[in-house]
């Protein structure tokens, strides 16, 4: 960060830079020390106010945990409860910081903050004091926290703001520029206007840019773009969510079943929806049925964890048993049970990299029968190559080991190498082939192909595994060589 200097030649403040650093040693400003500094020699309301506004409000919400209650309450009054229901937004235990403020206040953030950030700090609090702050909101905000509270969470409604401007399609330009002003001042989020028909049916959209720059005697319905992008509240996250990312839009309207505008999807709660979605699917794919985060219970974690982990115990179980049936194999050539992790580990890696594939795939896209048959044949082929390639590396190495590493004979050592390369070129084949098949499967009867998880694949992998290298061993070394 630039630090002041005096001029020997001139008593003033001049900045200079900091000194060059390393090459890939960035270095970041500290703004949450600065804040806390500030805050802590700051003796008048008016200057500390002054002194903040250079601050974003993601960093003076970092510096609250660093101040004490006194020093947070000095700062909330000085930028005032409109400026402090921004930085709230930012905090991820917002909940213990309402507590410090009076009730009255409180509910003055609450209010001032966009109802769906309202909705998420409330649903932080405790049943009381959630209570004694609803009780305390004024009319207007307590229906829209409600209008986005009707909504489930897997409701597309339920992610939405009330925070948009919107006006009448038969408005004059000057006309359309007055409401803008006086709107504006309760909604910030202007750049994109919604209009409407005469029954308050949703029209279209122009950007504020346009507005600002139309003269007078320009038609307002020239401006605006009757194809716009809308969602349904009810339809379903999942629904929406590839729509969401594929406009490059400030704000979506949210249309209730009358095509009336009821609130908008910002870009912020896109990021948020795609965050989540991205979230959940990873938490599936590591067996979850959910997300969890450092504060959940250990209770819910359980319950998040344990069903799939008894199905995974089943199938385990199964593994194991057709593991008993090759004790034959075991006992004869005891050594081939060295290499059994090796190929199990590669079956299961080339299994989730295909998996990985498709659910990213799965998610972007809707495929034809024939981009799914694409999409099989080419993670088939991968698998194949994949395993050419690892197999030959296998069978050369591992009949090494067993030559200088156990004293074999170069006959035996490399005719159980060439049972552990076979093995493991054919088990990362079909590994590719089920880590593809599954989710497609799953995704043709209408399930999430990502409960098609990570666990579940590599259990079927180590059973597809297990069967290829004990079955190999016993044809190809106990049957045909003999050994």
């Amino acid at each position: 960060m630039a630090e002041e200097n005096k001029s020997k030649d001139e008593n003033v403040t001049v900045s200079q830079p900091a000194p060059a650093k390393e090459e890939g040693n960035f270095e970041r400003p500290a703004y949450a020390e600065e804040i806390v500094a500030i805050v802590k020699s700051s003796d008048s309301l008016k200057e500390l106010k002054e002194q903040l506004s250079d601050y974003h409000e993601n960093d003076i919400a970092d510096a609250l945990p660093l101040l004490t209650q006194t020093e947070r309450l000095k700062l909330y009054r000085s930028i005032g409860m409109e400026e402090t229901s921004e930085i709230f937004t930012y905090l991820d235990d917002v909940s213990r910081y309402l507590e410090e403020i009076d009730a009255e206040k409180a509910a003055d953030i609450v209010e001032s903050m966009d109802a769906d950030d309202a909705v998420d700090v409330l649903e932080e609090l405790d049943e009381k004091k959630r209570k004694e702050l609803e009780e305390l909101l004024e009319e207007d905000a307590r229906k829209d926290i409600e209008l986005i509270n009707s909504y489930t969470d897997e409701e597309i409604g339920s992610k939405m703001t009330t925070n948009f401007v919107v006006m009448n399609r038969g408005l004059t330009i000057a006309e359309a520029m007055k409401s803008l002003v006086k709107q504006a001042a309760d909604n910030d989020n202007i750049s994109t206007i919604y209009t409407v028909n005469d029954d308050g049916t949703f029209y279209g959209a122009l950007d504020l840019t346009d507005l600002i720059r139309a003269r007078k005697e320009d038609d307002l319905e020239g401006l605006i773009t009757t194809s716009y992008p809308f969602v349904y509240a009810k339809e379903t996250v999942d629904e929406t969510f590839e729509d969401l990312k594929d406009y490059s839009e400030d704000s979506i309207p949210v249309l209730d079943q009358d095509k009336r505008i009821l609130g908008v999807i910002t870009s912020q709660d896109i990021l948020e929806v795609v965050d989540e979605e991205m979230g959940e699917d990873y938490a599936k794919l590591a067996g979850l049925l959910a997300e969890e985060d450092l504060k959940e219970p250990l209770k819910e974690s359980m319950k998040k964890r344990i069903p799939w982990l008894v199905i995974l115990l089943f199938l385990g179980l199964l593994v194991s048993s057709v593991v008993g049936e090759f004790e034959g194999v075991v006992a004869t050539l005891p050594i081939i049970i060295c290499f059994q992790s090796m190929i199990l580990d590669m079956s299961g890696n080339a299994g989730t990299q295909s998996l990985a594939v498709t659910i990213r795939v799965l998610s972007d896209e809707q495929l034809t029968v024939k981009q799914k048959v694409g999409l099989v044949g080419k993670e088939v082929r991968v698998g194949f190559v994949n395993g050419l390639l690892i197999g030959g590396i296998a069978f050369l190495v591992s009949g090494i080991f067993l030559m200088v590493g156990k004293g074999q004979v170069p006959s035996f050592a490399f005719a159980v190498a060439s049972c552990i390369g076979i093995a493991m070129m054919l088990s990362m084949l079909i590994s590719s082939f089920t880590g593809t098949a599954i989710p497609l499967f799953f995704k043709k009867l209408g399930v999430d192909p990502a409960v098609a998880s990570g666990p579940l694949i590599t259990t079927i992998n180590d059973l597809i595994a297990v069967v290829m290298y004990y079955g190999l061993a016993r044809i190809l070394l106990i049957n045909i060589m003999g050994l």
